[in-house]
C-alpha cells in the first residue's frame, strides 16, 4: 500500500506513518496479503487500546492512541532574572512549566519571545527533548580567538582594510551562502546517516561549512581588555576575532522535521503549548533527534573553526587564546539529585568555573565570563543583550543616519548589516550583566570595532 492508501485508512502523518510501514513489512514477512494487512491496520486504528501491548502491533497502536492533555496540579518551579522582561516571554515560560515532562526552569535577563520556549529560557525535563526548546538554529554558538597582532591594526585605514579583506574573503553571509571551494574538517567524515534529514543534507552542509548565515550572526574584530591574568594571558589589550553563527540550513531542516514530528505525536496539546511538543528519549524518534542534534553541535563548532582558521591563515598570525560555547542546545545533566535534560534556548552554560561568551550588539561590548554554578538557574546565564523590538518594528522605526552616528561615536566600522540589527533594538548589555552577577563573573571585555553581518534585506535565520 502507498501513502495515499494509508491516509484513506486514517493513518496520521508523522511517527504513525513511519511505524505503519514497519508494521506492513512485518506482516508481509508473515505472509499476510494486502487485504489482510489493510484489515489489521483498520482494526488497530479503530481500537488502538486493544493492541497497545502487542509484540508486533504495539508501537503503531501506541502512536495512534488518542492522548488527553492533563495540566499539572502544580507548575514546575522556575526563577527569573531581570525585572523588565516582556509579559509574553514570561507567559511562555509559565506555560512551559505546565508540561507534564517539565521539572524546573529559569528565565534569563535577556529573555524575549520565541517559538514555544522564550529565547533566554532554560527548561529541565524528565527524559524528553523538546525540539523548539532547543531552537531553530541548533547549536548556535560563540567563538573568540585572541590573535598575535597589535590592536592598533584597528586604528589605521590600512589595518582595517586588511582585516576587512580577511573577513570578506574567508567567510560568506546570507541564508543560502556557500563556499565554492569547500572547506575541510573531520566533521564531514562522521556518520551523517544518524537521521534521514542529516543524510539528505550532508552535501548541503559541506557546501555551507565555514559560512556565517544571516539574522544576528556576525564576524567581527575588536579589542579585548583583560584586567587580570586570564588563561595564560597577561593583563592588557589584545586584538580578537569574535563570531556568532550555528548549524546553518541543515540544522534548520533538522529542527523543522523533528518539531513537526513532535507536534504530530502530541495533538492533544492545546494550541498555546503545541510548539512545546516533545519527543521521549526512549523512542526511535527521540533517539534520532538527539543524535542529529549532537551532530549539528559538532558541525556548528566545525563551522566556526573553519571561519577562524581561514581568517588566521589569511592574516598569517598565531592564536594566543581560544574560547567558545553553544547557546541553543540540550544537555543530559544532573540537578537537584536527579538526571534531567536541560534545554538552553538562547542561554549560556554557566556551571562552576565554565568559561563562556556573552555578546551585546554591533556597538556594545561582549564579555568573557566564568560561571558560578548557580543551582536555581540550572547552571545558566544569558546569551546576549536580548531584543526589545521585533524586526518588522525596527525596519519601520530606524534609519541609517542615527545608526551611523552612534557607530561613529563608539568607534565601530560597519562592513554590512541589516537595519533590524542596529544597536537600538537590543537591551543595554551592561544592565543585563548587572542582573546576573550571581550567575557569572566577568573576566574580560571585548569592544567591537570592525563588524560584518548579512547585508540589509537578507531573511533572518537566527
Amino acid at each position: 500500500m502507498k501513502g495515499k492508501d494509508l491516509k484513506k485508512l486514517g493513518v496520521p502523518n508523522g511517527e504513525p506513518m513511519r511505524l505503519v510501514h514497519l508494521l506492513m513489512k512485518s506482516l508481509s514477512e508473515q505472509g499476510k496479503s494486502r487485504d489482510e494487512t489493510a484489515l489489521t491496520i483498520r482494526s488497530i486504528l479503530t481500537k488502538p487500546s486493544a493492541y497497545r501491548d502487542h509484540e508486533v502491533y504495539g508501537a503503531f497502536a501506541r502512536a495512534v492512541s488518542p492522548r488527553t492533555y492533563v495540566p499539572r496540579d502544580r507548575p514546575a518551579p522556575y526563577r527569573q532574572w531581570g525585572t523588565d522582561l516582556d509579559e509574553q516571554s514570561v507567559r511562555q515560560m509559565e506555560r512551559a512549566c505546565q508540561l507534564p515532562v517539565s521539572v524546573s526552569g529559569a528565565l534569563m535577563p535577556d529573555a524575549h519571545v520565541g517559538y514555544g520556549l522564550p529565547i533566554g529560557g532554560v527548561l529541565a525535563t524528565d527524559h524528553a527533548v523538546i525540539p523548539y526548546a532547543v531552537g531553530v538554529d541548533i547549536a548556535c554558538r560563540m567563538k573568540m580567538t585572541v590573535l598575535d597582532l597589535p590592536p592598533t591594526e584597528l586604528d589605521t585605514e590600512r589595518g582595517k582594510e586588511r582585516l576587512t579583506r580577511a573577513i570578506e574573503t574567508e567567510t560568506r553571509f546570507g541564508v543560502g551562502a556557500t563556499h565554492k571551494d569547500r572547506r575541510s574538517h573531520p566533521v564531514m567524515d562522521e556518520d551523517w546517516t544518524v537521521s534521514s534529514v542529516t543524510r539528505h543534507n550532508k552535501d548541503r552542509a559541506w557546501s555551507q561549512l565555514g559560512t556565517s548565515g544571516s539574522g544576528n550572526h556576525f564576524v567581527e574584530f575588536g579589542v579585548l581588555t583583560l584586567p587580570v591574568r586570564f588563561e595564560g594571558l597577561e593583563p592588557g589589550t589584545y586584538l580578537a576575532l569574535l563570531s556568532h553563527s550555528g548549524s546553518r540550513g541543515t540544522g534548520a531542516s533538522v529542527a523543522d522535521h523533528y518539531s513537526r514530528l513532535a507536534m504530530s505525536l502530541h495533538r492533544e496539546l492545546p494550541k498555546e503549548l503545541l510548539y512545546l511538543a516533545w519527543l521521549d528519549l526512549d523512542t526511535e524518534a527521540g533517539q534520532e533527534y538527539w543524535a542529529a542534534m549532537e551532530l549539528m553541535g559538532r558541525y556548528a563548532a566545525a563551522n566556526h573553526a573553519c571561519i577562524h582558521r581561514h581568517i588566521e591563515k589569511h592574516l598569517k598570525t598565531d592564536v594566543l587564546l581560544d574560547i567558545e560555547n553553544h547557546h541553543n542546545f540540550a544537555w543530559k545533566e544532573r540537578h537537584a539529585g536527579r538526571n534531567v535534560i536541560v534545554h538552553r534556548k538562547g542561554a549560556t552554560p554557566a556551571g562552576e568555573g565554565v568559561v563562556g561568551i556573552i555578546p551585546g550588539s554591533m556597538a556594545s561590548p561582549a564579555f568573557i565570563v566564568r560561571g558560578k554554578g548557580q543551582p536555581v538557574s540550572l547552571h545558566s546565564a544569558s546569551h546576549g543583550a536580548g531584543r526589545v523590538m521585533s524586526r518588522k518594528k525596527a525596519l519601520e522605526t530606524f534609519g541609517w543616519k542615527d545608526t551611523n552616528r552612534v557607530l561613529k561615536e563608539r568607534g565601530v566600522t560597519l562592513i554590512s548589516a541589516g537595519l533590524d540589527e542596529v544597536p537600538f533594538v537590543y537591551k543595554n548589555i551592561e544592565e543585563v550583566m548587572a542582573a546576573q552577577t550571581d550567575l557569572v563573573d566577568i573576566m574580560a571585555r571585548f569592544d567591537p570595532r570592525l563588524v560584518k553581518m548579512a547585508p540589509h534585506g537578507e531573511r533572518p535565520e537566527d
